[in-house]
């Protein structure tokens, strides 16, 4: 059990930090930093099952927490930045590139960690 957990974890962070070098125009910004310290507190909303994975590459949450409304809002916005950037270079829309990392993350995302179907229903992984 910890070697898969160690394995995952490893796994996360090099997804991670491919995705943040995708974004590594953003270092002057702070995006990139800003969201890797929030990385902690949004886990452990997730493992709380306080919050999910929507299918648009967003956090949303699953129950009602208002003290951490400001955190989920910043991430989220930190996200519609980076998908901007990605789409810009890419030729797409930033809703079509959120769309697909919601896929990546709903790949990586822990045991427990609550994602939404392209349907719009909720499960747990």
């Amino acid at each position: 059990m910890v070697r898969h957990c160690k394995h995952k974890s490893v796994i996360i962070t090099v997804l991670l930090l491919s995705f943040f070098f995708t974004v590594s125009c953003f270092a002057a910004e702070g995006i990139k930093e800003r969201m890797k310290n929030r990385v902690p507190a949004i886990n452990g909303l997730k493992a709380e099952g306080v919050i999910g994975e929507n299918n648009k590459g967003y956090l949303e949450f699953r129950q009602n927490k208002e003290d951490q409304k400001q955190l989920v809002d910043d991430e989220n916005d930190d996200r519609l930045k980076v998908y901007t950037a990605i789409a810009k270079q890419q030729g797409a829309s930033p809703e079509l590139v959120g769309s697909r990392r919601a896929i990546q993350i709903a790949e990586i995302a822990a045991s427990g960690t609550w994602l939404q179907k392209a349907d719009g229903s909720w499960y747990q992984k």
